[in-house]
């Protein structure tokens, strides 16, 4: 099989987006793997798939595959790269465009400058809908980790978060912490994991380990689930920049039971074929 491709980015986190409406696509888990495959294949964090909608009030069904070949509830920076695909090929005219994702639906809004803001969703913040095992909802947990117990927040953006507050985000232990947190017990489905450092009430850097990628550049939804973390506890005010290491996001949250906004760019990379 030969499958045209195209690689996106959102502040570094990368992506090859496949369009499944106008060539039919079905790739087993070890096609993903192998497409991931930053040696062998063309290269990405996760593969998104673009597909017909199997519901009426939506335009596409979006899809999220990590490199490890797992699909996934939700990829902020990826909904961004969709819209701007969407349109730059043709398939839609709308510059508010709702999408159905396994996380449920998003609403995606191309604005004047080219900048995507996401509607992601209320967050979800009981244990159970997370999910994450605590015998009641808390502003922080204490989660034993690596021969330690480190303080969390858990959330959930459509996909499930668990955010630390360091005090230098370029010496937390991203490479040791990431990989045992993600995989913990206590998050059953594992977990997205984000180091964030408060650098004033507007604004964060923060570094995340992506589930089933690892770090990456820039992580949409981890910077969602951080400023509801930050905004929970106090810390944080309606709207915050987000300093990851690929560049600036803008989150907006209003409280509890309001959605969160994220704005940010995407840019288109290259195009190819790859014979599967």
């Amino acid at each position: 099989m030969e499958l045209a491709f195209t690689k996106m980015h959102g502040l570094g986190n990368d992506f090859v987006i496949v369009d499944a409406i106008s060539q039919p696509v079905t790739l087993s888990r070890q096609q993903i793997r192998q497409i991931a495959d930053r040696r062998r294949g063309v290269g990405c964090d996760q593969l998104l798939l673009v597909e017909k909608p199997e519901q009426p009030d939506v335009e596409f069904r979006y899809r999220i595959f990590n490199a490890d070949g797992g699909e996934v509830e939700q990829c902020g920076n990826g909904a961004r790269c969709f819209a701007h695909f969407v349109r730059a090929k043709g398939l839609t005219r709308s510059t508010r465009i709702p999408v159905q994702t396994k996380a449920g639906r998003l609403e995606l809004m191309v604005r004047e400058d080219g900048q995507i803001t996401v509607d992601m969703g209320v967050p979800r913040l009981e244990p159970a809908d997370i999910p994450f095992q605590a015998a009641a909802r808390a502003l922080r947990y204490a989660l034993a980790v690596d021969n330690e117990t480190v303080e969390i927040a858990a959330i959930s953006v459509g996909n499930p978060h668990a955010v630390i507050q360091v005090p230098d985000v370029n010496a937390a232990p991203v490479e040791r912490l990431g990989p045992a947190i993600e995989s913990h017990p206590r998050f059953p489905n594992h977990v997205n994991v984000g180091f964030m450092e408060v650098i004033d009430r507007g604004r964060i850097r923060l570094r995340v380990f992506e589930r089933g990628a690892g770090e990456t550049l820039a992580c949409g939804s981890g910077a969602c689930a951080a400023v509801v973390a930050g905004r929970i506890q106090g810390l944080l005010d309606e709207t915050v920049t987000v300093s990851l290491r690929g560049g600036d996001l803008v989150v907006s949250w209003n409280g509890e039971h309001q959605p969160v906004w994220m704005t940010g760019p995407a840019t288109f990379v290259f195009e190819g074929k790859i014979a599967l």
